[in-house]
Protein backbone atom coordinates (compact mmCIF):
# COMPACT_ATOMS: atom_id res chain seq x y z
CA UNK A 1 0.00 0.00 0.00
CA UNK A 2 1.10 3.71 -0.36
CA UNK A 3 1.22 5.68 2.21
CA UNK A 4 -0.58 8.97 2.42
CA UNK A 5 -0.10 12.28 4.71
CA UNK A 6 -2.29 15.24 3.91
CA UNK A 7 -1.37 18.88 4.61
CA UNK A 8 -2.65 22.94 4.07
CA UNK A 9 -5.99 22.79 5.83
CA UNK A 10 -6.97 25.53 7.74
CA UNK A 11 -9.33 28.67 8.79
CA UNK A 12 -10.14 30.70 5.90
CA UNK A 13 -13.06 33.29 5.15
CA UNK A 14 -15.79 32.81 2.66
CA UNK A 15 -14.41 33.84 -0.49
CA UNK A 16 -10.78 33.32 0.22
CA UNK A 17 -8.50 29.97 -0.97
CA UNK A 18 -6.84 26.63 0.27
CA UNK A 19 -4.20 24.51 -1.70
CA UNK A 20 -4.11 21.31 -0.21
CA UNK A 21 -1.14 18.90 -0.72
CA UNK A 22 -1.07 14.97 -0.26
CA UNK A 23 2.24 13.79 -0.16
CA UNK A 24 2.56 9.48 -1.08
CA UNK A 25 5.24 7.17 0.19
CA UNK A 26 5.87 3.49 -0.37
CA UNK A 27 4.83 1.74 -3.44
CA UNK A 28 5.24 3.37 -6.57
CA UNK A 29 2.33 6.93 -6.77
CA UNK A 30 2.07 7.09 -10.46
CA UNK A 31 0.20 3.81 -11.00
CA UNK A 32 -2.47 4.78 -8.68
CA UNK A 33 -5.33 6.59 -9.59
CA UNK A 34 -6.12 9.52 -6.76
CA UNK A 35 -9.27 10.67 -5.44
CA UNK A 36 -9.51 13.54 -2.76
CA UNK A 37 -13.05 13.10 -0.10
CA UNK A 38 -14.43 15.41 2.36
CA UNK A 39 -16.82 14.56 5.49
CA UNK A 40 -18.67 17.05 7.74
CA UNK A 41 -19.85 16.22 11.02
CA UNK A 42 -22.80 14.33 10.91
CA UNK A 43 -22.72 13.51 7.25
CA UNK A 44 -20.86 10.84 4.90
CA UNK A 45 -17.50 11.40 3.10
CA UNK A 46 -18.45 11.96 -0.35
CA UNK A 47 -16.37 12.57 -3.19
CA UNK A 48 -14.98 15.87 -4.42
CA UNK A 49 -12.60 15.11 -7.26
CA UNK A 50 -11.04 12.74 -8.77
CA UNK A 51 -7.43 12.05 -10.86
CA UNK A 52 -5.72 9.66 -12.96
CA UNK A 53 -2.86 8.16 -12.86
CA UNK A 54 -0.96 10.34 -15.31
CA UNK A 55 -2.95 13.12 -14.65
CA UNK A 56 -4.29 13.58 -18.05
CA UNK A 57 -7.85 12.86 -16.57
CA UNK A 58 -9.76 14.29 -14.05
CA UNK A 59 -13.32 15.02 -12.05
CA UNK A 60 -14.94 17.09 -9.98
CA UNK A 61 -18.17 16.79 -7.84
CA UNK A 62 -20.87 18.91 -9.33
CA UNK A 63 -20.62 21.06 -6.29
CA UNK A 64 -17.31 22.52 -6.78
CA UNK A 65 -16.97 22.31 -10.36
CA UNK A 66 -15.12 25.57 -11.98
CA UNK A 67 -14.08 26.14 -8.47
CA UNK A 68 -11.77 23.11 -7.09
CA UNK A 69 -8.82 22.07 -9.54
CA UNK A 70 -7.36 18.73 -8.84
CA UNK A 71 -3.63 18.01 -9.90
CA UNK A 72 -0.76 15.22 -9.23
CA UNK A 73 3.06 15.93 -9.50
CA UNK A 74 4.64 12.08 -10.06
CA UNK A 75 7.99 13.57 -9.96
CA UNK A 76 7.24 14.70 -6.56
CA UNK A 77 4.62 11.79 -5.49
CA UNK A 78 2.36 14.67 -4.01
CA UNK A 79 -1.60 15.32 -4.70
CA UNK A 80 -3.01 18.56 -4.87
CA UNK A 81 -6.00 20.25 -4.59
CA UNK A 82 -6.92 23.90 -5.55
CA UNK A 83 -9.84 25.18 -3.72
CA UNK A 84 -11.07 28.57 -4.72
CA UNK A 85 -14.37 30.49 -3.89
CA UNK A 86 -14.63 28.78 -1.01
CA UNK A 87 -18.00 28.75 1.56
CA UNK A 88 -19.32 28.04 4.43
CA UNK A 89 -20.51 24.06 3.08
CA UNK A 90 -17.31 23.18 2.02
CA UNK A 91 -15.88 22.79 5.73
CA UNK A 92 -15.02 19.31 6.24
CA UNK A 93 -12.68 17.50 7.10
CA UNK A 94 -10.57 16.31 3.77
CA UNK A 95 -8.60 13.30 2.70
CA UNK A 96 -7.03 12.09 -0.11
CA UNK A 97 -7.09 8.41 -1.35
CA UNK A 98 -5.35 5.89 -3.54
CA UNK A 99 -6.89 3.32 -5.51
CA UNK A 100 -5.88 0.75 -8.15
CA UNK A 101 -9.35 0.59 -10.10
CA UNK A 102 -9.69 2.56 -12.94
CA UNK A 103 -12.33 4.80 -14.48
CA UNK A 104 -12.09 7.87 -12.23
CA UNK A 105 -14.42 6.30 -8.81
CA UNK A 106 -16.11 7.85 -7.03
CA UNK A 107 -17.43 5.48 -4.27
CA UNK A 108 -15.24 5.49 -1.28
CA UNK A 109 -15.12 1.73 -1.02
CA UNK A 110 -12.83 1.46 -4.04
CA UNK A 111 -9.87 3.39 -2.31
CA UNK A 112 -7.38 1.12 -0.94
CA UNK A 113 -5.37 3.81 0.89
CA UNK A 114 -6.23 6.70 2.69
CA UNK A 115 -4.89 9.45 4.68
CA UNK A 116 -5.08 10.75 8.66
CA UNK A 117 -7.27 14.22 7.08
CA UNK A 118 -6.83 17.76 6.81
CA UNK A 119 -9.61 20.32 8.23
CA UNK A 120 -10.70 23.05 6.64
CA UNK A 121 -12.99 25.50 7.67
CA UNK A 122 -14.69 28.10 6.17
CA UNK A 123 -16.06 31.09 8.10
CA UNK A 124 -18.93 32.97 7.19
Amino acid sequence: QVQLVESGGGLVQAGGSLRLSCAASGRTFSIYDMGWFRQAPGKEREFVAGIGWSGRDTACADSVKGRFTISRDNAKNTLYLQMNSLNPEATAVYYCAATTARGLVTDPRWYDSWGQGTQVTVSS
